[in-house]
């Protein structure tokens, strides 16, 4: 049986997410039950739709509290966009208490430029603000696919590892202890992609973030 569950809790895209671990060697199973998740040695929370009904579903399941235990124990965790999103304690979509992995909040783009629309779609680059195993060898032309209308803002400033502009820098890629997590869909973001989840196969699971300027640039 795959050590590696991506957590099924109705908001769409699995099958996807499980076809591009696949191609990268990694034997994924997708599932909704909180015992299988707690069985787990990697995790991927990936996910589209809303935060509200989203973590109504985490909770009526009980994958929340498995999700908790299991980042708790020191298991790998990868959040994408919803899952991401979600991680953080608080979104304003629908005013959501969220899961609390990742101390701080979600918020919706709001911008004095009225060309500029929301849902952010389509391809972007990252500017690396540090290191993390499993950013690992990116390169500044590596282009990665949004959609989403929230962007993660933490609380400190030392998770931040990546940031994508969209009229002004946001978050888009953040890690704490053995959780990253990622803006941008990995599974449909071609090479680049494939090769971010490549990497999340590898990880151990233990990042410390690197001190200096970097931490302090959110």
């Amino acid at each position: 049986m795959p050590e590696t569950v991506i957590v099924d809790y109705d908001a769409g895209n699995l099958r996807s997410v499980q076809r591009a671990c696949a191609e990268v060697g990694l034997a994924a199973e997708i599932s909704a039950d909180p015992a299988r998740l707690r069985r787990a040695n990697r995790i991927i929370f990936p996910g589209v739709g809303q935060a509200g009904s989203a973590m109504a579903t985490l909770n009526r399941t009980g994958l929340a509290d498995a999700l908790r235990q299991r980042l708790g124990e020191g298991v790998p965790v990868l959040g994408i966009c919803l899952g991401l999103q979600i991680s953080l304690d608080h979104s304003e979509e629908g005013d959501t208490p969220t899961l609390g992995l990742v101390a701080g909040e979600t918020r919706r783009f709001h911008f004095a430029d009225p060309t500029l629309k929301v849902p952010h779609m389509g391809w972007n680059t990252l500017r690396l603000r540090q290191p993390h195993p499993v950013l690992k060898d990116l390169h500044e032309d590596d282009a990665f696919y949004f959609v989403h209308s929230y962007y993660t803002v933490p609380s400190d400033p030392a998770v931040v590892l990546a940031e994508a502009t969209y009229e002004q820098p946001f978050c888009c890629a953040l890690g704490k202890d053995n959780y990253v997590g990622v803006q941008f869909h990995t599974e449909k973001s071609g090479r680049a992609g494939l090769a971010l989840l490549a990497r999340f196969a590898a990880w151990d699971g233990v990042f410390k973030a690197a001190a200096g300027e970097a931490n302090r640039a959110h």
